[in-house]
């Protein structure tokens, strides 16, 4: 056997821009975002949700230029960790590297968990553990499917979603009775049953959670080798999804807290946007509403599935975890052109992750995120200077705005988790454990090795 029939295959470049744009939308999956993950934020900032969304989205637009500009230069499946160790090194490189594993694992337990509590009105008593376990297991069984196929899959699922959503914000809006701009001048949250002012902590760890409600438009890069054109098409992509990502969820969100009739009863429910809609529309409505956002999770945990098993690909074919698992996760099936030991892996870690209070994946999945986040803006920095994105066909307006805007934004999180005891100083220890572990096993284990991130020809 020759050393061509001995090397693993490569992904196939079958998809469009209209492709990765459904597959990345159904990532960032506003539907589930909004009823799985903005009630989280409600409990914590109340009504200084709005100012925690604001904060986020300054994030996310700043922080998509700087995924634009990175995706034109280095499509490719690793992402983030690819992007950081070609300009920072491979320590840095890989110490992103293991916070994305963290990261992009915790999505499918929260998505997963999230589908009993939105059926819930369909389904009283539906096991929410186990209901998470099937869910996530079905999807990561589709997602060993073509990626033509899937992205149809997903793009059909997304429609649904997008009217699920439309339908709460025409709701909200149309009975309206409180003035947004006065709830950001009084932002308050609810305290032992009674609504109190909002402190800056709050609201610094409700952003937290907003930037992991608001992720997904930078999972573009995950399909980029499967992309045609992919540095030129990649960047505009990213752009699409962020803004449509924007207006999905902070559309309903405004509505919600414009129209629900108490806010107390809002902020203490479980499944607000589901009963905002009974009330205003029926039980039937509600009860349709419901079943929509539960095929938008199941449609945004097999879009993950797929732009991490990409990404879990990456991580193979760039030596990380050793010469049998490194080839396991390179292992592309012959009719679908999927990684598939990879995809199943993922599904059964994700399985395993649904054990943990969803709570907690969510705060710890946030400052990750706040990590990523200024690794990929360091990164921009450093290949500004050194030219690095000279030739790539995207490169942002108005630097260095942008970076400066994501610096500024992450320190105010940062420092509000920080002084926030219960969730964002541990959530914080956290990922400083997950940045130290990192750099340890580079240290003593990849660089001996002389572990590099494998950028691909063509």
């Amino acid at each position: 056997m020759n050393g061509d029939e001995l090397k693993p295959r490569g992904l196939v470049r079958s998809l469009g821009t209209t492709g990765v744009l459904l597959l990345t939308l159904s990532v960032a999956t506003p539907a589930s975002s909004v009823f799985v993950i903005v009630p989280g934020m409600f409990e914590v900032a109340g009504t200084g949700t709005l100012w925690a969304l604001l904060i986020a989205a300054l994030v996310c637009v700043a922080t998509a230029f700087i995924y634009a500009e990175l995706s034109s230069a280095w499509p490719v499946v690793g992402g983030e960790y690819v992007m950081v160790a070609h300009t920072m090194g491979p320590a840095a490189g890989f110490v992103m590297l293991g916070v994305n594993v963290f990261n992009n694992l915790i999505f499918l337990p929260v998505a997963g968990l999230g589908v009993s509590e939105v059926l819930a009105s369909v389904i009283p008593g539906l096991p929410q553990l186990w209901t998470a376990i099937a869910v996530v297991a079905g999807c990561s069984l589709v997602g060993i499917l073509n990626i033509r196929i899937n992205a149809v899959v997903t793009g059909l699922f997304l429609l649904l979603e997008v009217a699920a959503l439309g339908v709460v914000g025409v709701l909200g809006l149309w009975g309206g009775v409180r003035d947004p701009i006065a709830m950001l001048g009084n932002p308050q949250v609810l305290v032992d049953g009674a609504l109190q002012p909002a402190g800056a902590g709050a609201i610094g760890v409700a952003a937290t959670i907003a930037i992991f409600a608001l992720n997904g438009y930078g999972a573009a890069v995950y399909f980029g080798e499967e992309m045609h054109e992919a540095p030129r098409r990649i960047a505009r992509t990213v752009m699409l999804a962020l803004v449509a990502t924007l207006l999905l969820e902070g559309i309903p969100v405004v509505a919600a807290l414009m129209g629900a009739g108490d806010l107390a009863a809002l902020f203490a429910s479980g499944n607000p946007f589901g009963e905002l809609v009974a009330q205003a529309a029926g039980s039937e409505t509600a009860r349709w509403v419901s079943i929509a956002v539960a095929i938008a999770i199941v449609n945004a945990i097999i879009a993950w599935v797929l732009a991490c098993a990409r990404f879990f690909y990456g991580t193979g074919r760039d030596g990380t975890w050793g010469r049998p698992v490194d080839r396991w996760l390179q292992m592309v099936h012959p009719r679908f052109g999927s990684p598939w030991a990879g995809t199943l892996m993922i599904g059964v870690v994700g399985m395993g992750l649904c054990f943990l209070p969803l709570r907690l994946l969510e705060v710890w999945s946030g400052t990750g995120l706040v990590a990523i986040y200024a690794g990929i803006a360091l990164a921009v920095v450093v290949a500004r200077r050194r030219g690095l994105t000279r030739q790539a066909p995207y490169r942002m307006p108005v630097w260095p705005v942008w970076p400066v805007i994501t610096f500024a934004a992450l320190g105010y999180i940062g420092w509000t988790n920080l002084a926030d005891p219960v969730d964002g100083r541990p959530a914080l220890i956290a990922t400083g454990v997950q940045i130290v572990a990192c750099w340890l096993y580079w240290r003593f284990v990849l660089k001996p090795r002389g572990w590099q991130a494998v950028v691909p020809a063509g």
